[in-house]
């Protein structure tokens, strides 16, 4: 690693502060991805600003038809909820099986929406959610949020407060992960709400996650894995590496899509 300042930060407002003054630092939630990138050192940021003593950043309540989650809260915390399990079954399934046992008592959804992963889960549930990031300064609809591979609409000194989730009429999430870190190689989250079907996929696509039109197409005509018999999906812009072709990334959407809606019920 290259050498850095280090400061647990006392409140939100001191962190936006900081990181308006020093373009270089920060934010550090969980750690699952800053500190092995450091380690790589793929990353010199000058100061690390430590979100973990921000208990106001931590929660999960629900008012009405909405799950708020703070960005602090782990994705263990996420998959245990009662509030979750009732209300969204597949936002709890999807966090419970992110990682190792290890990597859920650490990794926290904030880290990960900040992150913009390709290949992690949480972005597909806020995407086909249609949910609300939530930062210091605004609030981000779900599809003007996410701006392709680790990119994202928050800005430097913005920092994720909480996520707002709409309770659906059904949802469900499928992957298949990576053996070794169960990242989803590809993941589809599935859901059907007041606005219709939503269909977001992760791990495939060579800008980070995106929505299928398609999918939501034939879904919003009947809600049964059968209807997405006849939907291809193109491997033309779909990652190919040595865990999987684009080729077999483009399979694998149509069979977890497929899975995630019979989830759903």
């Amino acid at each position: 690693m290259y050498n850095f300042t280090y400061a647990k930060v006392a409140s939100v407002p001191d962190a936006v502060r900081i990181l308006a003054d020093d373009g270089e630092a920060k934010l550090m939630a969980g750690g699952m991805t800053l500190i092995p990138v450091m380690k790589q050192r793929l990353a010199k940021p000058s100061r690390i600003l430590d979100l973990s003593g921000l208990k106001e950043l931590v929660g999960i309540t629900r008012a009405g038809d909405v799950i708020t989650i703070g960005a602090m809260t782990t994705h263990a915390a996420v998959a245990a909820s009662a509030e979750v399990k009732a209300a969204i079954p597949a936002l709890a399934h999807l966090a419970g099986h992110i990682g190792d046992e290890q990597v859920r008592h650490r990794g926290t959804i904030g880290g990960s929406l900040a992150n913009n992963d390709p290949s992690a889960c949480y972005p597909s549930a806020v995407l086909a959610l249609g949910a609300t990031v939530v930062t210091s300064k605004r609030r981000i609809p779900a599809d003007e949020y996410f701006h392709g591979m680790f990119a994202t609409a928050l800005e430097q000194d913005e920092i994720i407060v909480s996520v707002e989730f709409p309770v659906p009429e059904k949802a469900g999430y499928e992957k298949f992960p990576n053996p070794a870190s169960r990242y989803a190689m590809v993941g589809v989250f599935v859901a059907k709400g007041r606005d219709g079907a939503r269909v977001a996929v992760t791990g495939a696509g060579q800008d980070g996650v995106f929505r299928h039109s398609e999918m939501e197409n034939a879904l919003g005509k009947s809600w049964s894995p059968a209807s997405l018999d006849g939907v291809r999906t193109s491997a033309g812009a779909l990652n190919s590496d040595i865990h999987a072709s684009a080729e077999y990334r483009a399979h694998l959407v149509g069979v977890m899509a497929r899975r995630a809606v019979s989830r759903a019920g």
